[in-house]
């Protein structure tokens, strides 16, 4: 009979703790010990004493959190088993951004596993999700809703080859852009993408560190204004919306929130989080005794699988 502890990890104001181990997991305030699952500021912050993740997160870090002492990193590859504590820890890749991990925990003979941000459409820049078993499923719910079902990226990418006009393409940074890059590069043969400058240095991180190289140019005014209506100009979310009247482009922008398709010229629903029923066919593969809900609302997951699965949130 598994004795799997209610408390084995349980949320804190600095971030989620697992006292038996004495560590966090993508703690948001500085933390003696912290385990990021990957380089999204909403999961990896500055200021703690040690910080374990993978190679890519930690470089990552480093480029945005440049105070951050490089001492302090603990780089732990995918599949390598590391103790912190009496806590035995694995990093499996989660398929949501480059370098992005589950995290799996053993202790006293059960396996939890933390699945940070995860996704399991195909996606070419980064290493892609492996599922392995766990008696707890600790999931993010972002969108864990039978409402929200995800389209088809390619059918959605290639929209902007029916666009005549340059396209305005927010989006975020990390993974987000550099997917879209690459989906651009595939399937939108002529389209040249045009990256901001606040995105271009993620893309040479993805470029060094990734598994193929992607192309792109750096945004320059005169190539926007100047010679075929071809280009897709990325830029960050703040940059996006500060260009609200801009005129002669499509706006649009990435992302699977409803809401941020509001007032665009043209809908892309493109999302790096599972979706509906991505969740359901995750839980049927892990083939776990408990799911712990974070990252959203779980209500509805715990309705769904009432009298069959004890879903709760983390408390």
């Amino acid at each position: 009979m598994l004795n799997i502890l209610s408390d084995f990890l349980v949320r804190r104001p600095e971030g989620y703790y697992c006292q038996y181990g004495d560590f966090y997991i993508d703690a948001m305030l500085p933390v003696p010990v912290d385990v990021v699952s990957h380089g999204h500021g909403d999961h990896a912050r500055p200021g703690h004493g040690i910080i374990y993740c993978t190679a890519v997160t930690g470089a990552i870090m480093h480029y945005r959190y440049a105070q951050q002492p490089l001492s302090s990193y603990r780089k732990i590859d995918f599949k390598s088993s590391f103790h912190i504590g009496q806590v035995e820890l694995t990093f499996i890749p989660a398929g949501h951004i480059l370098g992005s991990a589950q995290i799996l925990m053993e202790y006293k003979g059960v396996r939890y596993l933390y699945t940070g941000d995860y996704k399991l459409q195909e996606d070419e820049t980064c290493e892609p999700i492996e599922i392995v078993q766990a008696d707890v499923l600790i999931t993010e719910c972002t969108f864990a809703d039978p409402d929200v079902i995800h389209p088809d990226p390619i059918a959605e990418i290639k929209k902007l080859n029916e666009q005549p006009f340059n396209i305005l393409l927010g989006t975020y940074g990390l993974g987000k852009a550099q997917r879209l890059t690459d989906l651009i590069n595939k399937h939108c043969p002529n389209r040249r993408v045009l990256v901001h400058h606040g995105i271009l240095p993620l893309h040479r991180i993805y470029d060094d560190l990734g598994p193929k190289k992607l192309v792109y140019e750096q945004y320059n005014r005169r190539e926007m204004k100047l010679g075929e209506p071809n280009k897709v100009y990325m830029v960050p979310p703040m940059t996006f919306n500060s260009y609200i009247r801009a005129t002669n482009v499509v706006r649009a922008f990435a992302s699977g929130w409803k809401r941020l398709q509001q007032h665009n010229d043209l809908s892309l629903f493109i999302s790096d989080h599972v979706d509906w029923n991505d969740i359901l066919y995750f839980i049927q593969a892990v083939k776990p005794q408990e799911v712990w809900t974070l990252h959203g609302d779980g209500r509805i997951l715990k309705q769904h699988f009432e009298g069959n699965l004890d879903v709760r949130d983390i408390y």
